[in-house]
């Protein structure tokens, strides 16, 4: 197959993968009114991905070295742990229109740490303005027309705190997909997800009871958030940045809200406006200039 049509191929995969966790709000929102906390759903989705990780790849327990093992930990906690719960905790105290403005401005942050940390790997500028106009697309997106903010300090650095892990886990898989398989690393991030978010549960105690836990809607939405939108989609996700580079695959976190918007139209009957369809373009145009490559490009990360 032509390297083309292999891009092309990766970027459906990512394509895919961001279309699946822009649905996951509506599965959050279901077991949180059932019942559980936000931190709960991470720890049993986590979980119950590790488990199915485990049966499918467990002949390697360990990284070459202490020091990869290490780089593991901090990939559970900046994909798993703290990104989730701060992420998360950042709704109690803002909007959902600033946590997402924020956490989806993770690519713009994944870009500059690329060209801090590979100072040989230029950002060609074609790339870098596309970034750049997706991201404002994005915040049309978002926005929707409400052109109105409200500024949370204690929310906001909590939003802010999850961007950049993702900026963080997105550089870290840039390094470690050259050395271990997509598999071995993604069980790897759910059972450092996991162990990393215990003393969490030190301060905040809370245990689900059966009888939430027994309930068919929380059963399967347990089922669909551990094994399609954790185990399956972290899969592909550090596939495709093992293929695509950091930069490239983590700007498809700019079509996320697209995703939730159509989902939210379907299954919540949420109005699509203009606002969202010249969002939309924005966002596409923008992919399409950062993924494009002219022969006098600069080899990109």
């Amino acid at each position: 197959m032509p390297k083309a049509n292999n891009n092309i191929f990766y970027h459906l995969v990512a394509f895919l993968t961001v279309a699946i966790w822009g649905t996951t709000f509506v599965s959050t929102k279901v077991l949180m009114i059932n019942g559980l906390s936000p931190a709960q759903i991470f720890t049993l989705r986590f979980a119950m991905a590790y488990v199915l990780m485990f049966c499918f790849n467990h002949r390697r327990l360990f990284a070459d070295s202490w020091r990869d093992e290490g780089l593991m930990v901090l990939l559970g906690i900046t994909g798993g742990s703290l990104y989730f719960l701060s992420e998360n905790e950042a709704m109690n105290y803002t909007t959902a229109t600033n946590t997402s403005l924020i956490v989806c401005s993770c690519p713009l942050f994944a870009t500059l740490l690329v060209r801090l940390v590979y100072r040989s790997s230029r950002i060609h500028i074609m790339q870098l303005t596309g970034s750049l106009l997706a991201f404002m697309g994005m915040i049309i997106v978002v926005l929707n027309g409400r052109f109105v903010l409200h500024l949370s300090p204690v929310g906001d650095a909590l939003a802010f705190t999850a961007c950049i892990c993702w900026a963080f886990y997105s550089l870290l898989m840039k390094t470690m997909t050259d050395k271990y398989s997509a598999a071995f690393i993604t069980r790897k991030v759910f059972f450092y997800g996991v162990l990393t978010i215990i003393p969490y549960y030190i301060l905040v105690p809370g245990v689900p009871s059966m009888a939430v836990l027994t309930q068919p809607v929380v059963v399967g939405n347990l089922l669909f958030l551990g094994c399609l939108a954790s185990m399956i989609c972290f899969l592909t996700w550090n596939w495709c940045i093992s293929k695509l580079g950091a930069v490239k695959a983590t700007n498809w976190v700019y079509f996320n809200p697209i995703t939730t918007m159509i989902f939210a139209s379907w299954v919540l009957g949420e109005k699509i406006t203009i606002y969202f369809l010249i969002g939309a373009v924005c966002i596409l145009t923008g992919m399409y200039m950062a993924d494009r490559k002219t022969s006098k490009s600069p080899a990109t990360v």
